[in-house]
């Protein structure tokens, strides 16, 4: 209380004046659009209308991706991004507990089972650089919020990869090839449960799809994704 006196909290996207700590303000938080129902079972991406429970996305049937399904929290728009940009370069880690708490609704149908939570990893030296990794932050909220296991070392980052930003979606694919590798003893550790991997922006998928694919040649059973924020195109979103 004697913090929030001497610094009032403040929105994490604008920094008007708010009425708790981690949180927004009433028209960013309007600003936000919400992935909800109904969406496509596979990639989560939202539709305009109910097409039936089965009814997969464009993306899903011409590119059946590796993992399981695919959830997000909120559509990528001016807000999120500057969420995602604020946590993942502004040297902010608390605004992951503002995240968390929207996707661990979002991805709901991820949680049954006690499945393992992965975040998605850093290069070392770019972990180094930034301090902390933002996925990891999100999945340690995550597991908080919802009772489950973080387990940050079944994947690491063996090869520094450019940024994504700005590559096409082949360029993306070929910058994550190979630049991933399971623990030794990642089969023990997970001990045959689900794998849901924890990651920022969902833009095509490519580090999710590469990380997916090394756990599955390892023996992983299944994985699921779950995101902050979605790229949905068409809707108008910076890239």
């Amino acid at each position: 209380m004697l913090l929030d006196l001497v610094y009032p909290p403040t929105c994490l996207n604008c920094d008007a004046p708010t009425a708790a700590p981690d949180s927004l303000c009433a028209g960013c938080f309007q600003s936000l659009r919400p992935i909800t129902a109904p969406l496509c079972p596979v990639l989560g991406l939202p539709f305009e209308v109910s097409l039936g429970p089965d009814a997969l996305s464009a993306e899903a049937l011409a590119d059946p991706p590796p993992f399981g399904r695919a959830r997000a929290a909120v559509i990528y728009n001016d807000v999120a991004r500057t969420l995602v940009s604020r946590l993942k370069y502004g040297d902010r880690p608390e605004l992951a507990r503002f995240c968390a708490r929207l996707m661990a609704g979002a991805g709901h149908e991820l949680w049954e089972g006690a499945p393992i939570l992965l975040p998605v990893p850093l290069h070392p030296a770019r972990h180094r650089q930034r301090r902390y990794n933002q996925s990891a932050e999100l999945a340690r909220a995550i597991g908080s919020i919802v009772g489950l296991e973080v387990d940050p070392l079944l994947v690491r980052r063996i090869r520094k990869t450019r940024q994504q930003v700005g590559l096409s979606e082949d360029g993306r694919q070929r910058n994550v090839a190979g630049a991933f590798a399971v623990h030794p003893d990642m089969l023990a550790r997970s001990r045959g449960r689900r794998i849901v991997l924890v990651d920022d922006v969902y833009t095509t998928g490519a580090t999710t799809k590469a990380v997916t694919r090394t756990l599955l040649r390892a023996g992983a059973e299944s994985v699921d994704v779950i995101s902050f924020a979605r790229v949905v195109i068409g809707a108008d979103l910076p890239i």
